[in-house]
């Protein structure tokens, strides 16, 4: 039987690329990129060949191996494995890149800053503090070719070669034999005499001194050359003469030396060091700190270099909320540097964590998510959205905190492309349903008009036929002046999925009702729409052939791109709404309610009503339109897209106004007084359970009620001879108008809080509710007197006396 001898560097788990080595610095070491075999990983491989003759040597790279494989520091050089045998020696170390190719890359691309350059000679001084001041180590070989760069741009000290104990325990330091690093060494080395005092660090600490200037002003030519500080920074310079002085003895420790330049107006003493520092002790930071730190660090992100915020501040940002409970504060700096990856990184890293923190009942992260979604939603892919992180968004809708209300309604423009049939057409329907009829902030009805507009290409045919034209509708009934406009310019935004005979019956009877609104940007808006609708409605008139290119859009399947004739018209939508929003919400409480005519909530039955402001006699219909077209030319603004640079409106400061508005559902229709019933404290369950039946979009606004018979005496507009021929049977076209007139209000929605434009029936049942109350009055005082006299005609009664009958 034979045996083979099996080959150990064919069995070595890492391998070397086939690419020419990266470096070749002074000394007997070669150095190869490589990745190991079971994972791909990229690593650094250090190779020696033993070559015959050169035991010196070899034995000096033997030592290297042994040091390397026995220090362990964040600033040293990781080792990783290592193979020896008789022809070579192989050292894998983390990937790296010497510092002089690394500095001349970076030169190409533009240079490094100065706050890199002091964090990485940070990390150096305190890679030779650790080994002078704890492991009595002098390393003789501080230079260039031994300052290595790992990808997050940290400097490893590398180049163990020559190390040897301060102590003297191994003998003096090795002989290099190589010209190129005994340039470097002090010159007091040079002087035999032995009249030279100088302590332990001052050899490592000159060296020390001929790195900074290398780095700053390319490779050394001689020594006389450390006189020019050079490029130096100013703020280096009285450290650096210290480094390089004559006097051995007065070369500072490296521990102080670091102090010096982090003292006030140090060289290492700013924002990116400090920010390093913190990180390397974040794991004993206390959770205050953590929490300042995390906010502020957004801000000083765009000034660090990308390979730092990739490989050093992600993985700590992913650690402190996978272990440290940071919460919301990672997600601004999670996702600014989230902007550095790749989409295949970005899969890997981020969007696990953001599917994670969907699931959390923390409100602050909720709604920190929900207004930066726009940053990862297109790294998201539709089976994630649908199982993962729908199910969680809707809980917003039925949060008991507007703003959360509000947010989720404006996440669903951007989750919207990526929603199945199921959660978009049935699911978000439900709660649109539910918002637009029953929430009591205006702001929340507006956003949400608005966003059904948005997504509206989206959604599938018969969706469109049976949501949009009845939310729409809708909303041209809410008391919130910017829902109306929202109504409008979503009819407008829409309009190529309606056919002509719905924008004949259904869309402008209700846009020809708008133009009597008290806000004239309503109006306005009413009369753009209707103009753009009468238009289609003529060329089709003229030209029956059109009428299968214009309804084309009608019965077709749900696709982005039938949107694009739209959006413009939804661009505009959002940009005068959230621009009439957040005007709202910001006025003074009793400016906005006077401003906005925002209805009182009325008092349920049995309950006496408050009494009416009184108007003075100026306050009429006519004068309050005046004062709108004065308004017109701040609000009629660019019809340009603007729905993240929009103020949607802080829904906080307007909770006490908006408080008092009427909640417009439809389930509670105005009766034929012009009252509405009281809203029914349901639970969101219940709405949730009940919303065919309450909060569906067709109920209420499928067909116009029928109008009350005006007041006796009333003319309808057929009475009035209008100079045509004689009526005949079809009916008073002005009758919808005449009920809206200014001693009449709508059938179908609440009064708009001014006197003028109460019912006439409220007021006599007001009259009727008095003189019963007075009636009542009038009986008590009358059976207490009869009471009186009886009494007083009986007389006391006797004790133990029997009263007969």
């Amino acid at each position: 039987m034979w045996f083979f001898a099996r080959d150990p560097v064919r069995d070595f788990p890492f391998e070397l690329s086939p690419e020419a080595p990266e470096g070749s610095p002074p000394g007997p070491w070669v150095l190869h990129r490589g990745r190991k075999k079971a994972t791909g990983s990229l690593v650094s491989i250090f190779v020696y060949d033993v070559k015959p003759g050169a035991e010196e040597q070899t034995q000096v790279a033997k030592a290297a191996f042994k040091r390397l494989k026995t220090l362990r520091h964040p600033n040293i050089l990781a080792y990783i494995d290592g193979l020896e045998t008789e022809k070579c020696l192989h050292v894998v170390t983390e990937a790296v890149t010497p510092l002089g190719m690394y500095l001349k890359a970076r030169v190409d691309a533009g240079g490094l800053k100065e706050q890199e350059l002091s964090w990485g000679l940070h990390q150096i001084v305190k890679a030779l503090s650790f080994l002078v001041n704890d492991c009595n180590l002098i390393h003789n070989n501080v230079c260039m070719a031994a300052v290595f760069v790992d990808r997050a741009g940290e400097w490893k000290l590398g180049g163990l070669d020559y190390m040897y104990s301060a102590q003297g325990n191994g003998g003096g330091p090795p002989r290099k034999g190589i010209p190129e690093l005994e340039q470097y060494d002090p010159p007091e080395l040079t002087d035999n005499s032995g009249r030279a005092v100088r302590e332990k660090w001052s050899a490592d600490m000159w060296r020390l001194g001929c790195l900074i200037w290398e780095v700053f002003n390319g490779p050394l030519p001689r020594a006389t050359a450390l006189r020019n500080p050079g490029k130096i920074p100013k703020s280096l310079v009285p450290h650096y003469c210290e480094l390089v002085g004559a006097n051995p003895k007065v070369r500072p420790n490296p521990a102080r030396f670091l102090q010096n330049c982090q003292a006030p107006g140090g060289f290492m003493n700013n924002r990116f060091v400090e920010t390093n520092l913190f990180l390397e002790e974040i794991q004993i930071k206390e959770p205050a700190e953590k929490q300042k730190f995390f906010q502020e660090l957004s801000k000083s992100l765009d000034s660090f270099p990308e390979d730092f915020c990739r490989h050093k501040v992600l993985p700590q940002l992913l650690t402190a909320f996978e272990f440290g409970n940071a919460g919301a504060v990672v997600l601004t700096p999670l996702f600014k540097v989230g902007k550095f990856l790749s989409a295949e990184e970005y899969q890997q890293k981020i969007i696990p964590v953001v599917v994670k923190m969907f699931s959390s009942t923390d409100r602050a992260m909720r709604i920190r998510l929900l207004q930066q979604m726009e940053q990862f939603i297109q790294y998201l892919d539709e089976p994630t959205v649908n199982t993962q992180i729908f199910p969680h968004v809707v809980h917003g809708f039925l949060d008991t905190n507007p703003a959360i209300r509000e947010q989720t309604v404006k996440s669903m423009l951007l989750l919207a492309p990526k929603l199945n049939e199921a959660n978009l057409n049935v699911e978000l329907m439900k709660h649109f349903a539910r918002l637009q009829a029953k929430d009591e902030q205006g702001p929340i009805r507006c956003n949400t008009t608005v966003c059904l507009g948005k997504i509206g290409s989206y959604l599938s045919a018969s969706t469109r036929h049976r949501v949009l034209t009845s939310a729409f509708s809708r909303a041209t009934k809410d008391p919130f002046a910017p829902s109306r406009v929202a109504g409008v310019l979503g009819f407008a935004a829409t309009h190529n999925f309606y056919s002509m005979n719905d924008c004949a019956h259904k869309i402008l009877p209700v846009l020809c009702g708008l133009t009597v609104d008290p806000e004239k940007s309503v109006r306005d808006q009413a009369f753009k729409a209707i103009r753009s609708f009468l238009s289609k409605l003529e060329s089709v008139s003229e030209d029956p052939t059109q009428l299968a290119e214009v309804e084309k859009d009608v019965h077709a399947a749900s696709s982005p791109g039938m949107g694009g004739a739209a959006a413009s018209w939804a661009g505009w939508a959002v940009t005068g709404v959230s621009s009439l929003t957040s005007k709202f919400i910001r006025a003074h409480p009793m400016a906005t309610q006077a401003e906005t005519n925002v209805p009182q909530r009325p008092m349920p039955e049995g309950h006496p009503a408050p009494a009416p402001t009184p108007l003075s006699a100026t306050s009429t219909t006519s004068d309050r339109w005046e004062t709108q077209e004065d308004k017109d030319t701040t609000e009629d603004s660019s019809t340009a897209d603007r729905w993240d640079d929009e103020d949607w409106g802080s829904l906080e400061e307007a909770e006490s106004v908006l408080a008092q508005q009427d909640d417009w559902s439809t389930r509670g229709q105005a009766s034929i007084a012009g009252q509405v019933s009281p809203p029914e404290n349901n639970s969101p369950e219940s709405d949730w359970s009940n919303w065919e039946a309450e909060g569906s979009w067709e109920q209420g606004w499928q067909e116009p009620s029928s109008p009350e018979p005006p007041p006796e005496g009333t003319r309808l507009a057929s009475e009035y001879n209008w100079g045509g021929p004689e009526s005949n049977d079809k009916g008073d076209p002005f009758a919808a108008l005449s009920v809206r007139s200014s001693t009449q209000p709508r059938p179908e929605s609440d009064s708009w809080g001014e006197d003028n434009w109460e019912g006439l029936e409220t007021e006599s049942r007001q009259v009727k509710a008095e003189l019963a109350r007075k009636k009542r009055e009038d009986r008590r005082r009358e059976m207490e007197a009869k009471r009186a006299e009886k009494k007083a005609a009986k007389g006391p009664m006797k004790l133990g006396a029997r009263k007969l009958d």
